[in-house]
């Protein structure tokens, strides 16, 4: 399995973060493990992630998981059945910031294993080849 290129209007229609909360603007490639996406919002002032004018390090982790969101969505993991983010593991901060750079975020989802219980999946965040924030999140399915 692997995929062409997806833009915003996939996104929307299948991921359940909706307006400003949609952070990926495209699927850029993806197979059965790997999905990697573009977000060009990072330096724009309207980002709702943005605080005090800057946008954290840490919300590299919600990019992170919209990305999983996303692969999940594609590899049908479980048709019809949402998932919420579990827990983050091994977190890395490479840098204080998301939105210091001039290049749109790189973003990484793959998944290291999964069940019916739920998936896990490794991400990272990077932009002009410079990695940003990395770590683990795990995704559980409801019951």
């Amino acid at each position: 399995m692997s995929g062409a290129p997806l833009g915003r209007d996939w996104i929307a229609a299948n991921l359940p973060h909706q307006g400003e909360m949609s952070l990926l603007d495209e699927i850029v490639s993806w197979d059965a493990t790997t999905l990697r996406a573009i977000a060009r919002n990072a330096r724009e002032g309207a980002n709702p992630l943005r605080r005090a004018g800057e946008l954290p390090a840490a919300c590299g982790i919600e990019y992170g998981a919209q990305a999983a969101a996303a692969h999940g969505a594609l590899a049908a993991q479980r048709p019809g059945k949402p998932g919420m983010l579990a827990s983050v593991r091994s977190v890395v901060f490479h840098a204080r910031r998301l939105d210091e750079g001039t290049q749109d975020l790189d973003v990484l989802a793959e998944q290291m294993s999964g069940g019916d219980a739920g998936v896990l999946y490794r991400f990272e965040v990077s932009s002009g080849g410079r990695m940003l924030v990395e770590g683990r999140l795990t995704v559980a399915f409801a019951r």
